[in-house]
């Protein structure tokens, strides 16, 4: 049985928990949080055993084998660095941090800890991703010419100020998506080897980016071309252009539900295959599942699909460059 211990107690830890509740191998020994109130209604809705008021005090509980970090995203380096310190594995929600030289920090303190490591990019785990995968890695689409995404959700009012706005609230998908795609598609390397424009606009009320559009060169000469926004609708769309198809999602590739996800490829000439996946769960039981089978194995960080420790470096340093180009 893996216990876990549960940094915060927001809506996205909420979440995490029912998917440990659905494991049989698996269950919420402590939880942490700065509010009483809240501590306690998340501590009886999920049955954890005990509770904290702070981070290091978990941490030091001998029976909390691992720990999923549910804190706003600008707090992210400082609990996964007391956690290797301290020897326990991570789960750290999305996104990394909000800045590269945080998510330095981060990765030098896991890499010099050795525990295992994983962010919490909980779409990539499911197998509607994997299917992905293995159509980048035939020759159905053709070669990879282009890439177009663009996700929005109005929730800048619930969303931490701290967390610095669009960008790493929910542009963290469409730039993992593309991560992805392009080394699936392309090789390792290439997503390293880019030109980027960006534009935004700003949210008066918190200073943060709330629309961001993005564009891409890469120096194989692949175009993307990427949108977000936290302050307008409930929106989706992602596509991959190759020179004989385009695959597009026809579900939300970024919250992935138990049961049917559907792709599309449209061939140039008009023709339509449908691919249909199936899954047992959702995109956070597969994640967690993930986590469970690579802490059984002794393993530190993940295989692909999955976000690597370097994966998740290489999509915030974009994220990064876009919410510069965007601030100019």
């Amino acid at each position: 049985m893996l216990r876990w211990g549960i940094l915060g107690t927001s809506f996205i830890s909420d979440t995490m928990a029912a998917a440990i509740a659905k494991s049989p191998v698996s269950r919420i020994e402590a939880v942490m949080g700065r509010d009483a109130a809240r501590l306690a209604a998340f501590a009886a809705r999920h049955g954890a055993a005990r509770t904290y008021r702070d981070i290091a005090v978990l941490l030091e509980d001998a029976d909390v084998d691992a720990v999923y970090i549910g804190l706003p995203n600008h707090i992210h380096h400082e609990a996964v660095i007391a956690a290797a310190k301290a020897g326990k594995p991570v789960l750290c929600e999305k996104s990394l941090t909000t800045g590269m030289g945080d998510a330095q920090a981060l990765a030098s303190a896991v890499e010099e800890s050795g525990i295992f490591f994983m962010e919490g990019l909980m779409y990539l785990h499911h197998p509607l991703i994997a299917r992905l995968g293995s159509v980048l890695a035939s020759s159905r689409l053709g070669p990879l010419r282009a890439v177009t995404g663009f996700y929005a959700a109005d929730i800048w009012r619930v969303a931490n100020p701290g967390g610095r706005g669009t960008l790493y609230n929910l542009g963290c998908y469409p730039v993992s998506l593309l991560h992805f795609v392009v080394q699936a598609a392309c090789g390792p390397q290439d997503f390293a080897f880019r030109h980027l424009t960006g534009l935004g606009n700003i949210q008066p009320e918190t200073g943060n980016l709330v629309d961001a559009a993005l564009a891409v060169r890469f120096s194989n000469g692949v175009l993307a071309s990427l949108q977000c926004s936290d302050g307008y609708g409930l929106s989706h769309d992602f596509a991959v252009h190759g020179e004989r198809a385009t695959l597009r999602f026809r579900t939300n590739p970024w919250l992935p539900a138990a049961g049917r996800s559907v792709l599309d490829i449209r061939d140039h000439d008009g023709t339509i295959e449908e691919i249909v996946v199936e899954a047992d769960g959702d995109a956070f039981d597969y994640q967690l599942r993930t986590v469970e089978s690579c802490l059984a194995a002794g393993l530190t960080q993940p295989s692909r699909p999955a976000p690597r420790l370097s994966d998740s470096l290489e999509i915030l340093w974009m994220l990064a460059e876009w919410e510069r180009l965007c601030l100019m």
